[in-house]
């Protein structure tokens, strides 16, 4: 197992480094660019009381972006789930099935390798992966924090990334189970970004709307702190997310030990009525 998360965590080299700089560095921007706006607060309140409440909505139903919380969901966290959800998708659903529609996953199985071996050594490679990307992204606000009115230390703000770590676990995991009982990388992927953008609009609408409040508790934004966090973490709402994760994966795990290994190619959906299975190439 050892050396399937050695070989995983190479395979990310490049993804850890190109989305840990780039939000390390849009943070960086947005912590610089706070000073500039608190100077002209007047100016920005009068803006922000012409913007519909509709609108407002997406980034929390008191959003005073002149607060360290309010500043940094509107500019960083409130985005976040979409953001960087594309990583935890995109490397949830490969984790497994990139190599079995590459034809090599049956090739690996024939050595001496049991399947949970090689599903945990790929899982604790994500896992790791993203603590990297969100690290990086933490040390854009430790280098310019300090040197700003925020009002909240470098270690603050370590609060609110484990959240996004746990968010994006669920979201890779859920990725990861899907790709196991649907046909293919590709409607696995597609399934967990609808969900992500489902759930969104109404974690955002229930502000607006309370009548959504019953079904956003179904959903795992509901449990997302963002920059509430500062203040110190919910870690019942933390365990949800990160439990809600490990049932994902211990699902999966399951079923990639029961089913067959694809030779190649994207698989069929094996119901009635939805299409032959898919010729492998």
């Amino acid at each position: 197992m050892g050396t399937i998360l050695k070989r995983s965590l190479a395979r990310s080299r490049g993804q850890i480094i190109g989305w840990g700089l780039s939000l390390g560095l849009l943070a960086a921007y947005l912590c610089a660019l706070f000073d500039t706006m608190a100077a002209q607060a007047s100016e920005y309140q009068r803006l922000i009381a012409s913007i519909p409440a509709q609108f407002m909505a997406f980034f929390g139903p008191k959003a005073d972006m002149f607060s360290a919380v309010g500043y940094l969901n509107m500019g960083f966290f409130s985005y976040m789930p979409i953001v960087a959800g594309i990583y935890a998708i995109l490397a949830g659903s490969g984790l497994l099935a990139s190599d079995e529609e590459a034809g090599t996953l049956d090739l690996l199985l024939a050595h001496p390798l049991r399947r949970g071996a090689l599903l945990i050594g790929r899982v604790l490679g994500f896992v790791i992966a993203l603590g990297g990307i969100l690290a990086l992204a933490w040390v854009g606000f430790a280098v310019t924090v300090p040197n700003t009115q925020l009002g909240v230390t470098a270690w603050q703000i370590a609060l609110p990334m484990v959240c996004v770590w746990a968010l994006l676990f669920f979201y890779g995991m859920l990725a990861l189970f899907l790709a196991m009982i649907l046909p293919s990388r590709s409607a696995a992927a597609s399934a967990v970004g609808l969900g992500i953008v489902v759930d969104y609009f109404v974690n955002s609408w229930k502000a607006i709307n309370p009548d959504l409040e019953p079904l956003a508790r179904f959903l795992p934004l509901h449990y997302f702190q963002e920059a509430g966090a500062l203040d110190g973490l919910d870690l019942g709402m933390l365990s949800v997310l990160v439990g809600a994760g490990l049932v994902l994966m211990l699902y999966a795990w399951w079923r990639f030990e029961e089913r067959d290994i694809r030779v190649a190619g994207e698989g069929g959906w094996r119901l009635p009525g939805l299409g032959r299975r898919a010729t492998p190439r």
